[in-house]
């Protein structure tokens, strides 16, 4: 396919996402909001039952696994369209922590271990989980800090432990652990349905576009094998590295259509309300509010591509991805706020699906690492360039 063919073949992707969107998943928004812990897998499947038939399903994976091999910069287009309904994600199968897992197995996987996990659940057949976090002083935004341990027993390893915030596990097939073995970290691939892992309980949060929502989860004595090992033994905070940008990258492409439709339904209530003899977007404190809010869209739509580019150029990015996602998090935060601002008291209503946006938005700054810990590390960086440039 010639570039220009590849060109106008994402652009039709693209267009039938946004119909695919506007038609079928934005008219079900009301179903998923019933629920505290995220859309049911049954209207998840359901969507996904519509995408397939269209060809819209995991469109982000290569060919041999039923996608169509989209490079970062195309997939930030297509995510950003998909993102436009915070159902959207789920019913193409490209959300968290699925898709990311979908990345991680891919590239790291045995040929077994793809075909028994990476096969059903590009599929939509199944969900995942990524188990790191931990409560108890545990693992957080510094990895090293993992407490939960996989000890060598003959062929198999023992996992204890506990983790936290594990997206998604209520419903999930299988899950990636993180634990440690001896001084280092490794990943483990573990069905949910098996004795030795236990959610404690499902946590009630701010965001709810997940299904299963997140849960405290206990490893208890899990057995095991060999063959259950992701990537290297002691290899998990490099297999991590694999993961880790492209998750943080692909948060902000589908946020970012989120906060584009807050703003698009934004615009529409200023353009339609009247207040003091005009329309609210004549009046300049919302009108400005919405000249900012065109300005952050732009800004955070070119930060993402450039960041896709790095990636797409074969560098780990991980220092672009923690610019792009102070950037763009904080960005489209500052859009949900504006757009529940204009609405008024419709802002904190669910008549309108802004105040969700809101909601997703403002955990979505947690997601992959708070802007705080972002920009830690943004500064360690800087400090070690300066003192190679000019040693002191």
């Amino acid at each position: 396919m010639s570039p220009q063919e590849r060109l106008d073949d994402l652009g039709l992707l693209v267009r039938r996402t946004e119909a695919f969107i506007r038609d079928v998943v934005i008219p079900r928004e009301r179903e998923a909001q019933n629920s505290d812990h995220g859309p049911t897998d049954a209207l998840v499947a359901e969507l996904q039952a519509e995408a397939r038939r269209i060809g819209l399903i995991a469109p982000h994976l290569p060919a041999q696994w039923g996608g169509r091999g989209l490079s970062h910069l195309e997939m930030s287009k297509l995510f950003r369209a998909a993102g436009y309904s915070p159902l959207g994600p789920q019913a193409m199968n490209i959300a968290a922590p699925d898709e990311g897992n979908m990345h991680l197995l891919e590239r790291v996987g045995t040929a077994e271990q793809k075909a028994r996990f990476l096969r059903p659940l590009a599929e939509g057949r199944i969900r995942s989980a990524f188990l790191m976090t931990e409560p108890d002083g545990g693992a957080g935004s510094d990895p090293s800090m993992l407490t939960t341990t996989a000890n060598r027993n003959g062929d198999h390893w023992i996992i204890r432990g506990r983790k936290t915030f594990a997206t998604g596990v209520v419903g999930a097939g299988f899950a990636i652990i993180m634990a440690r073995t001896g001084g280092a970290a490794t990943m483990f691939l573990a069905d949910l349905d098996v004795p030795g892992i236990r959610i404690e309980r499902v946590l009630d949060t701010l965001d709810g576009s997940m299904p299963g929502g997140h849960s405290v989860v206990a490893i208890e004595d899990l057995r095991l094998d060999s063959d259950s090992i992701l990537g290297e033994l002691d290899q998990g905070y490099k297999c991590a590295q694999v993961r880790l940008a492209p998750a943080r990258l692909t948060h902000c492409m589908r946020w970012w259509g989120a906060a584009k439709r807050a703003h698009d339904i934004a615009v529409a209530y200023a353009r339609k309300r009247r207040a003091f003899g005009k329309s609210l977007i004549e009046h300049e404190g919302v009108g400005f509010m919405l000249a900012d809010n065109h300005i952050d869209l732009k800004q955070a739509e070119l930060t993402i591509d450039w960041c896709a580019g790095v990636l797409d150029s074969g560098d780990l990015g991980i220092t672009e991805s923690s610019m792009a996602k102070v950037a763009v998090s904080e960005a489209l935060w500052r859009i949900a706020d504006r757009c529940v601002q204009i609405l008024g008291g419709t802002g904190v209503t669910r008549d309108t699906i802004v105040e969700q946006v809101f909601r997703e938005i403002r955990a979505f700054r947690i997601y992959d690492g708070p802007s705080e810990v972002h920009r830690w590390s943004l500064a360690k960086m800087i400090r070690r360039e300066a003192e190679r440039v000019s040693p002191t």
